[in-house]
Formats: structure tokens, sequence, C-alpha cells
């Protein structure tokens, strides 16, 4: 029988979500994806591979894109979380890339959907602020905001997988959006 008390792998941890506070005694091991779901009840966010290589759980953090399903969410005390259902900073309406998906029939059986939004949330804020991708034409100047044409929305959803095949879609609805 082990000496260790059942307390001392777990930690009161404070993640703002939605743009709210909550504070959860969790296991170490626990990660984000699990927490969100189980604990908080926003389903949006979808278990697809659990290897971090399908997107469906993608959210953002801090306001940068990442794969829920690998951040153990003690490591995020007093990070901000942003699912696909706090996307409309609590209003009635819709964001803009939710009503460019519905608008262009972006997605078929819906499963990867909150994920290629979240996903797709956090690659425009990247391009805005300058970020460039592999496709990003080398002699643009650094620093200033990224164009995005296809090719570019192509390369920085890459890590968003969808197993309908709604790509094209999907790329019509990021461009629907893009300034």
């Amino acid at each position: 029988m082990s000496s260790e008390s059942p307390h001392e792998h777990r930690s009161e941890t404070t993640l703002r979500v939605n743009g709210k506070p909550h504070t959860l005694v969790l296991d170490h091991r626990r990660v984000l994806l699990d927490v969100l779901r189980e604990d908080l009840d926003l389903v949006g966010a979808k278990k697809g591979c659990d290897h971090g290589q399908c997107g469906a759980c993608t959210v953002l953090v801090d306001g940068r894109r990442v794969n829920s399903c690998l951040l153990l969410a003690v490591s995020l005390d007093g990070a901000e979380v942003t699912t696909v259902e706090g996307l409309t900073d609590g209003g009635d309406g819709l964001h803009p890339l939710q009503q460019a998906f519905l608008d262009r029939d972006a997605f078929q059986c819906g499963y990867c959907t909150p994920g290629q939004i979240c996903s797709a949330v956090g690659a425009l804020a990247e391009a805005a602020a300058g970020h460039p991708s592999h496709v990003t034409d080398p002699a643009a100047p650094s620093g200033r905001p990224v164009p995005l044409d296809a090719a570019e929305i192509r390369e920085r959803l890459s890590g968003n997988l969808c197993r309908c095949g709604a790509y094209p879609r999907i790329v019509e609805a990021v461009e629907d959006v893009t300034p």
C-alpha cells in the first residue's frame, strides 16, 4: 500500500474559461480537453485522436490556438481559455467565422467544426500579427500583416483534419472573413 496521500498529485487550479473563472482541484495528469468536457460541460472541443494530430480539440489559450488533448490543465493556472462556445463574448449572435461556416456549408458531420473554427480564429490573429507560415512569400516585409489567400489558409489550417473532406468550403468560409 502506498504511503502517498490522494491529494499529493492534485492542485487547485484556476482557469478563466470563456470569460468566467473556474477554480478546480485537478489531478496533475488531466488534460485540458477532459476538464472542459467532463468538469465544465463544454463539449464543443472533441477528442479525435488524443495525440494532437487531428485538431478536433483545438481551443484558444491566451489567444493562441492549442491542442487541448496535449496540455495538462494544471499547467494553465491563470490562463484564459476560449472554446467555440465562448467565441461570441456572451452575445446572442454567432462569431463571424461561425456564420461563415454556416453560410458556406463548411461542414458535413460537424465533428471537427469547433476545432476548425477555433483554429481559424487563431490563424487570422497570427496572420494579422505578421507571423509568417511556410508558404508566406519570403520577400514580404517582416512584422506586417500577412495577406490570407487560399494557399495561406490551407497551410495555416493544415493541423486540423476533416474526415468528410469539407476543405474547399472551409477555405471559402475563412476567406469570407479575411480582411
